[in-house]
């Protein structure tokens, strides 16, 4: 399902819903790590209504306020409520966990609390939105490319100099976030918009994780520029449009020093999305009798990195 305007209550309008009088959509961001984080601080700050849902622990931890430290938004600190699970009406729920996280984090927000609220989600990789979409009723898929982390409990430090996000429609939200200092853009494309990321994350995560370097150190890589090739061509049997000299473009402009979230769990013991990012190339590859060996051989290292070889 294509939305290119807001829907609410089954029926299309074509302003966002409000929740008063002029003011600003209500937001519910799921994982509010270096992602949901963010993006929960800029709508904030842009006089958005904005909660975090937290599990209990990370709750206790949170003291009220997110200080974000970014390249591109500046140093600032807001205050953002948190709750345990979703108790109000919202109008956008914002899904930013790791993908090994996903399932057992949407028990935060049931969906006889989200309603008709339009679920974004923010995470790597493809087969979240058929999932999420068997869950709730609206669900618009986003990409976000930057690198951002979470460096300890509502401190997150933003570090590229790039901050872009796309939805594929929902224009509202997307207004809502270029008003709060965002890149945002939209696409009626969902396919390609998220073949696009992944046909740029997946060399890059799964590289930077396999030898343990940033970006700058593997550019000359076989192995990286085989894969790349490699999930291009799954992405175009797939049916996504992906333009190889954007996407070329995208990976030459990258900073030497960029490290991948995927390099960093595994550095920090954390288990890696390695199924969420290599999987779908290894499903659309098997679907349409393409060969991987360079993709293959990097998602092995990276498991055998994370011990499980």
């Amino acid at each position: 399902m294509h939305q290119k305007d807001w829907c609410r209550g089954g029926r299309f309008v074509s302003s966002p819903p409000t929740h008063g009088y002029g003011l600003a959509m209500r937001h519910a961001i799921l994982g509010a790590g270096g992602i949901g984080g963010l993006v929960a601080a800029a709508l904030a700050r842009g006089n958005s209504d904005v909660v975090l849902l937290l599990r209990p622990g990370a709750l206790a931890e949170y003291d009220g306020s997110l200080v974000v430290d970014s390249a591109v938004l500046g140093h600032f600190t807001i205050d953002v409520p948190a709750v345990s699970k979703l108790d109000r009406a919202i109008d956008v729920l914002w899904v930013a966990t790791k993908a090994p996280q996903l399932e057992p984090a949407l028990a935060l927000a049931p969906p006889e609390r989200v309603g008709d609220a339009t679920v974004i989600p923010l995470l790597n990789g493809i087969d979240h939105v058929e999932l999420l979409r068997h869950r709730y009723r609206i669900v618009v898929p986003g990409v976000i490319r930057v690198e951002s982390e979470r460096v300890s409990p509502g401190r997150i430090s933003q570090t590229s100099p790039y901050l872009r996000i796309g939805l594929a429609g929902a224009e509202p939200v997307a207004a809502e976030l270029r008003a709060a200092g965002l890149d945002c853009s939209t696409s009626d494309d969902e396919l390609t918009l998220l073949w696009s990321k992944l046909a740029f994350l997946a060399p890059v995560a799964l590289a930077t994780t396999a030898v343990d370097g940033p970006l700058g150190a593997i550019r000359d890589d076989e192995r990286y520029l085989g894969c790349q090739s490699e999930v291009l061509a799954v992405a175009r049997a797939e049916g996504a449009q992906v333009d190889e000299r954007s996407l070329h473009g995208m990976a030459a402009g990258a900073p030497d020093a960029t490290r991948s979230s995927m390099q960093k769990d595994v550095a920090a013991g954390r288990q890696p999305e390695l199924d969420a990012i290599a999987g779908p190339v290894f499903r659309g590859a098997a679907r349409h009798r393409i060969p991987v060996p360079y993709t293959e051989e990097l998602a092995r290292l990276v498991a055998s990195r994370a011990g499980n070889p």
